[in-house]
């Protein structure tokens, strides 16, 4: 089965009215969890813009209490769970600021719960990786943001010596 292009779909959608829209729209978001989150983030942002950003820190706040950091192996798993989850979580937004903002939280909660102490290049790799993110995100943002997040960079590339 060939599935037609993102135009063929957006073409067939301009045909459909209000009530079979939201039919569509219902149905789209019981398939999958994601689809759900997109959809309630997108109908209840423009009320809260900061909703998103407060959710997913929680449930990333969430995780890292529940994580299980007494030896490196476990400390690993929890850390490469988190980032799964966020990472779901980040494909949610398109908006620079705000996954610059959930990835420098995820970074100082991996300092905060120690779990680079255990000095485990697993866990190291992926907290270089999660700064190298907001450094390329950063270099989209203005300059005075750059400005901004600059410091928070530098306090971040601190935590890899």
């Amino acid at each position: 089965m060939k599935i037609g292009s993102l135009a063929d779909i957006k073409k067939e959608l301009a045909f459909l009215d209000t009530k079979e829209l939201s039919v569509l729209l219902l149905d789209l978001a019981k398939f999958s969890t994601d689809n759900k989150a997109l959809l309630y983030f997108k109908l209840f942002e423009r009320d809260n813009p900061r909703l998103f950003v407060e959710l997913v820190q929680e449930e990333i706040d969430f995780e890292f209490q529940k994580s299980n950091t007494r030896n490196y192996h476990f400390a690993k798993k929890s850390a490469q769970s988190i980032r799964r989850k966020l990472n779901k979580s980040l494909k949610l937004t398109k908006d620079k600021e705000t996954l610059i903002e959930l990835i420098i939280f995820f970074c100082e909660k991996l300092k905060l719960y120690g779990f680079l102490d255990f000095r485990h290049p697993v866990i190291d790799n992926l907290y270089r990786m999660q700064v190298g993110k907001i450094e390329k995100l950063v270099l989209g943002l203005h300059e005075d943001l750059q400005y901004d997040y600059m410091e928070k960079i530098q306090e971040l590339k601190f935590n890899l010596r």
